[in-house]
């Protein structure tokens, strides 16, 4: 991973995200959320489902499951748990889910999940760790949940490691979380050292290719 450089070493952001606001935008936008990002960052959540590596009865947790749209993507011989904070985007769920009884949702803050420690072989979040108050904590709880030997998987933007289009990132971050709620510079590699996790795997997909897979083994 990349060497950090510069008066933002130890920052994962220079901006902040109002859980508020975030409600309220999902809230709002939950009837049109699957045409505004469901077709365009859908290849992004086909090859997070190559990266799971479920095998039939893992058990899977899925933070920030909003309308549901990775849930058709699931094999029907795992249990698949899925939470969300926005109400209007977990009804909006139901409507993937249909009659699957694999598949249950719960909503649920993913910064203080209420399972067990080590409940899931997989902990996994689409789209979401730019857009939540408190990434460090969700990633933690997400690290908390998962089984030792389990992977989190994150699908996510993260700061580039171009020096250019980084400095451009970290200026836009602060307009765009005021406009869209959502992080343009969260800063991978100390995300991950923070909490304690090293990814085994990292690839860019979608297109453009902004967006990281990231693959990450809980060995304690």
């Amino acid at each position: 991973m990349r060497q950090r450089s510069g008066r933002f070493n130890d920052t994962l952001s220079v901006a902040t995200v109002d859980g508020n606001f975030i409600e309220q935008l999902y809230a709002q936008g939950a009837s049109i959320y699957d045409w505004l990002c469901g077709p365009i960052l859908q290849a992004g959540r086909r090859e997070a489902m190559h990266q799971l590596a479920l095998q039939p009865g893992n058990e899977i947790l899925e933070v920030g499951i909003g309308t549901g749209l990775t849930t058709p993507l699931y094999p029907d011989d795992c249990r698949v748990t899925g939470i969300d904070v926005s109400e209007p985007m977990l009804h909006e769920a139901e409507r993937h889910i249909d009659r699957r009884h694999n598949i249950q949702l719960f909503r649920m803050d993913a910064a203080r999940l209420t399972f067990l420690d080590q409940s899931f072989d997989v902990v996994y979040a689409a789209y979401v760790i730019s857009v939540v108050p408190d990434p460090l904590a969700v990633l933690r709880e997400m690290r908390r949940v998962c089984r030792v030997g389990g992977h989190i998987v994150l699908l996510n933007h993260f700061r580039s490691d171009i020096p250019f289009l980084s400095k451009v990132e970290r200026l836009l971050s602060p307009i765009a979380t005021a406009r869209l709620g959502f992080r343009t510079d969260l800063d991978a590699q100390l995300l991950l050292e923070r909490a304690r996790l090293r990814p085994v795997a990292m690839r860019k997909v979608n297109t453009p290719k902004i967006w990281t897979l990231v693959n990450c083994r809980r060995d304690d």
